[in-house]
């Protein structure tokens, strides 16, 4: 739109449109780089469109992906810029992702990391064991290039624990807040899984002033809303305001220039004045299911997504309508899930399809890809490979009594008799005596899934995936079992009864969004730089579209943020 207003309800120097991450991240430098700057802090406000903040970046498990980052310099990993440089440019399609905008990451994403160590709150620890999702690629590295949030206590928030997005995925048993290192041992039963088990329980169950007031979640908390919380803190301690339930409707430009935005906050609608620009860091478009139709491939549905409910793709469309360029409107964060009817959110499936004694198979009986793989790029080869004849979406995640006795089939770890009768009917789970039986309950051709399971048992014998080389890569072995020998990621099938688990097509996010430049100004069809218009996060097209490594979304999303702001106040790092 371009029309000039007769007043304004509200003025500010920087208006920031979400509230995850990256938002927090934009509001806090913005506020620290103006003030190194000019003397004076920058008068800053962030909404947010829910009751609650923290968006999917507090549903997430917290990671973050950062080459040469300080916390792994610090336990003595060798890295560097070349190295990593040469792994994105092999792992992410030319097409996809201008060189540029790879070099500015590598070069900007550890003085983020810096920056917020330095100034807020925000610390983390590095991840030496998480490999590198295309651990085959040159550059690729074993560990030390993602870190996860040092936790923190939920009751750091005093009066403000309640307005924390519930329902993050880093819960054991709904109950235990768990790390990434305790998330592997635990659901996989590994090797010292009770002990870890044990102490969750004890640390819970001992909290009892915690438990007499909250029953839930316990007060300690790991993660993405660990990240949020400390990034929440550390706005609180700068005084910098958050509006909850103060959605976002369209910006406002007169003369080329984005000088402010209308807002509903309480029912009415309030025009922003804006002197230095609008920062759009409100997710993806997850939740719109015309958005999705329009442009993801299908099936799509929003109740497949664990991204937050909230993330309709207001901002993205908001910038179309100023002239705003998009790309990577195809793609997703994908990653199968298991939807529960008694649950909010789906639960993403990562680890289980992963271990040995399952293998994911379509109605045809058959596996069709690496299960073991990353998740991103398994997903895309299911749709790559969906269509009339070979339908592989939903998948069936397939294993036996044997697999269902030793491992944590998450968030399945009760007996069956225990389980609700509401999982059996919706077809999330199916159970058979025979692997025919099995078959015939999910809908699946019975020899197809006889001969596919007879097959795969032989390659458990001989350690070798003929078929889709199960196990061959680093990053495969990450969530296998040392135990299993000759190769950590295949086990037998053969113990009855047998069971099925259905794994959507989901995602936790949209990637496709607004094109943005280094200093993440939103551009325009030309190219162009649209004055006092910023984006980042899964409002932004990706930057790291193939998800190289865990915590791709959010490492890209706080580092243009901070490049976000360095632009808008001359920051020189």
């Amino acid at each position: 739109m371009n029309k000039k207003f007769p007043h304004w309800d509200h003025s500010v120097d920087v208006l920031v449109v979400g509230s995850g991450n990256g938002a927090m991240t934009a509001a806090i430098c913005s506020h620290d780089m103006s003030k190194a700057k000019n003397g004076r802090a920058a008068n800053v406000l962030v909404i947010e469109k829910s009751e609650h903040f923290g968006g999917t970046s507090a549903l997430s498990g917290g990671g973050v992906w950062v080459p040469n980052n300080r916390y792994a310099k610090e336990a003595g990993a060798s890295d560097s810029f070349e190295e990593a440089f040469e792994y994105l440019d092999k792992s992410i399609p030319q097409a996809d992702v201008d060189r540029n905008m790879l070099r500015s990451y590598l070069k900007n994403s550890p003085k983020m990391v810096d920056f917020l160590h330095n100034n807020t709150r925000l610390k983390y620890i590095s991840l030496e064991k998480y490999s590198d999702y295309y651990s085959d690629k040159p550059g690729a590295k074993l560990g030390h290039r993602s870190m996860e949030p040092e936790e923190i206590m939920r009751s750091d928030l005093g009066h403000d624990m309640d307005k924390l997005r519930p329902d993050g995925c880093m819960y054991a048993f709904y109950k235990f807040a768990i790390t990434q290192v305790e998330g592997q041992v635990l659901i996989g039963k590994l090797k010292g899984w009770q002990k870890i088990f044990l102490r969750l329980a004890w640390d819970y169950y001992r909290d009892i002033p915690w438990l007499l007031k909250r029953k839930g979640y316990s007060r300690r908390t790991t993660g993405g809303a660990a990240g949020i919380i400390r990034l929440f803190l550390s706005l609180r301690d700068r005084q910098i305001p958050l509006w909850l339930n103060t959605a976002f409707k369209e910006l406002i430009m007169d003369d080329g220039r984005i000088i402010g935005a209308v807002i509903e906050k309480d029912g009415k609608l309030l025009n922003i004045k804006t002197k230095d620009g609008v920062l759009l860091a409100a997710g993806g478009f997850e939740y719109n299911q015309k958005m999705r139709e329009q442009y993801l491939p299908s099936p799509t549905n929003t109740a497949w997504s664990a991204g937050c409910k909230y993330n309709t793709g207001d901002a993205i469309r908001a910038a179309q309508a100023v002239g705003a360029d998009v790309a990577l409107m195809e793609n997703a964060w994908w990653c199968t899930n298991k939807n529960l009817p008694d649950r909010p959110y789906p639960f993403l499936s990562i680890i289980n399809k992963s271990m040995p004694g399952s293998i994911v198979v379509n109605t045809l009986g058959q596996r069709f890809s690496n299960e073991s793989q990353n998740y991103m790029a398994f997903l895309k080869e299911s749709f790559v490979k969906h269509k009339e004849g070979n339908p592989c979406i939903p998948g069936y995640m397939i294993f036996d009594h044997n697999f269902r006795k030793i491992r944590n089939v998450w968030p399945w770890a009760l007996p069956d008799i225990m389980l609700p009768k509401s999982y059996f009917e919706s077809g999330v789970i199916a159970k058979g005596k025979t692997i025919s039986e099995l078959a015939h309950n999910i809908g699946a051709d019975a020899k197809g899934l006889e001969a596919t399971i007879t097959r795969f048992n032989g390659f458990v014998k001989t350690g070798k995936d003929l078929d889709f080389q199960r196990g061959d890569a680093a990053y495969d072995r990450y969530y296998g079992d040392p135990t299993f020998t000759p190769n950590p990621c295949l086990g037998e099938i053969s113990q009855g009864p047998f069971y099925a688990v259905k794994l959507d097509a989901g995602d936790f996010g949209t990637q496709g969004g607004l094109v943005i430049n280094e200093n993440a100004q939103v551009c325009d069809k030309s190219g162009d730089a649209i004055k006092g218009l910023y984006a980042f996060g899964n409002t932004s097209a990706a930057v790291l579209p193939t998800y190289p490594g865990p915590g791709s979304t959010l490492g890209p999303a706080m580092t243009f943020a901070y490049q976000s702001a360095k632009h808008l106040f001359d920051y020189s790092d």
